[in-house]
């Protein structure tokens, strides 16, 4: 077996390193979260994620990741979160398309709350 040289490690380090940095979702500014369970997706969520998606993409938005979780108990689906160092944890409810585009443009881009839409979840739901 050959010897490990100071140059060698830190190669390695450097390729497992990116390796985990694809990974890694929270490198990102803004996080956005689809609620899809059966009832979110029964309510459209399914739709609402790949439109979100559609529209980061043509926008060219490399700092958003979209992921999905379970849902929310007592709340008007689909439920999308944005998550961004910004604004924090922003809950909206009963997400239809127009909605979503409006929470990309100014709420991930223009940095601004959609109060119509907001909701509070609070941990446990």
């Amino acid at each position: 077996m050959a010897k490990l040289t100071l140059a060698g490690l830190r190669e390695i380090r450097e390729r497992e390193a990116k390796k985990i940095g694809k990974r890694e979702i929270h490198g990102r500014d803004v996080h956005v979260i689809v609620a899809m369970g059966t009832s979110g997706i029964q309510s459209g969520a399914k739709v609402i994620l790949n439109y979100i998606a559609d529209i980061v993409e043509e926008k060219g938005l490399d700092n958003v990741i979209i992921t999905q979780t379970g849902a929310f108990d007592g709340v008007v689906e689909p439920v999308v979160q944005v998550y961004s160092k910004a604004l924090g944890l922003v809950s909206y409810q009963g997400v239809d398309k127009d909605t979503a585009k409006k929470i990309v443009e100014e709420t991930i881009i223009g940095g601004k709350i959609l109060e119509d839409k907001k909701i509070e979840i609070k941990d446990g739901e």
